[in-house]
């Protein structure tokens, strides 16, 4: 968005400073009509740019793109080329018996503003140093031949040619890192598997990361996340927040099938949770995966905290994220049924008959 703001004191007037009139709105429109071909259409962020005219004896619309074009590079933004705009003028002599002839004219480049008032025309040409963004015909008098259209448009170019030249003395590409009070946007990946604990329970974990940092998070697919910050210090604060929540999944990486020895580490009614290896969150391993038998609680099987046993991996659980492990599978069937036979059943051999009770 291109604000275009023109008061009354800058041509040395007095009036009401109100709302904006049909001027600005069509100088405005111009200007910005100019500057947005060069900007990337995947740029992440709203741009507003603020044309304050505070004193005009020409063209105040191509001026506002030749300095909105310099404020969009100096603030980083990755415009495709510089934009200059400029102001051609006419002063002709008709044929009195024809008027929409032209018998002789002279064309002004860069025009005053008592030009533009006194002249028969005004013509605003802006663009990059390829071609034309924009263009504005202000015709005063009854026709106009295209030859003098035609060199308009080459006079203005030329023109167009020299001031770029001039702007780019001062800055001639953008800024490649963003100033201390410019905004910030990043896409972050967050594994399925962290990602309950990136959101947190009823998304705490997230609210916390805005409230300290100042950023706003937005999620844009499974595993991807938009990270919006007002400054970059506020997004190296969010980063090394969510860098803590997701270190886990950089230490090791797991081996769908593979067996592995886990530590256990707490006893639950519902199973025990274990550790793979050193560094990682402690995970559940539920009843039903401990044994082929049902049991109620995890020391029906003698199972304590700090004892290893062997597991086997199955991936992550791809609707949670939630790393899927099994005891029984490395467990026979057959030796469990003949030990809860045994668990249920003594063997009495007697010594009369033989009987087996």
């Amino acid at each position: 968005m291109l604000h275009y703001e023109f008061p009354p004191y800058a041509t040395n007037e007095i009036g009401k400073l109100g709302g904006t009139n049909r001027r600005e709105l069509g100088h405005g429109a111009l200007a910005e009509k100019a500057l947005k071909p060069a900007i990337p259409t995947d740029f992440p962020f709203t741009i507003r740019v603020t044309s304050e005219v505070l004193e005009s004896n020409g063209s105040s619309s191509m001026a506002s793109a030749c300095g909105g074009s310099l404020a969009l590079m100096d603030a980083g933004v990755p415009v495709s080329s510089p934009v200059a705009g400029v102001a051609v003028g006419l002063i002709s002599k008709p044929n009195p018996e024809k008027p929409s002839e032209v018998l002789d004219y002279r064309l002004l480049t860069d025009i005053l503003g008592i030009e533009d008032y006194n002249g028969d025309m005004d013509f605003k040409l802006a663009g990059t140093v390829k071609g034309i963004n924009a263009l504005q015909a202000d015709v005063k008098i009854p026709g106009l031949p295209l030859k003098i259209v035609m060199e308009a448009i080459q006079q203005a170019t030329a023109a167009k040619r020299e001031i770029l030249a001039i702007m780019n003395k001062t800055i001639s590409k953008p800024r490649a890192n963003r100033k201390e009070n410019g905004p910030v946007v990043e896409t972050v990946r967050v594994p399925v598997s962290r990602r309950a604990r990136f959101v947190g329970p009823g998304g705490y974990n997230l609210r916390k990361l805005q409230a300290q940092t100042g950023v706003t998070i937005n999620q844009v697919d499974e595993e991807t996340f938009s990270v919006f910050a007002p400054t970059p210090g506020a997004m190296n604060e969010a980063q090394e927040f969510i860098s803590e929540l997701c270190k886990d999944d950089q230490e090791l990486q797991l081996e769908f099938g593979s067996v592995y020895t886990a530590t256990i580490t707490e006893i639950r009614d519902i199973g025990i949770m274990v550790k793979l290896y050193s560094n990682m969150n402690p995970v559940l391993l539920h009843n039903s995966q401990l044994d082929h038998k049902r049991i109620k609680h995890p020391s029906a099987l003698g199972l304590e905290v700090g004892q290893q046993i062997q597991i086997k991996y199955f991936g992550r659980d791809p609707t949670d994220g939630r790393m899927r492990l099994s005891r029984k599978v490395l467990l026979s069937p057959v030796a469990t049924l003949v030990k809860t036979l045994s668990d249920k059943h003594s063997i009495e051999m007697g010594t009369g008959n033989g009987t087996l009770t």
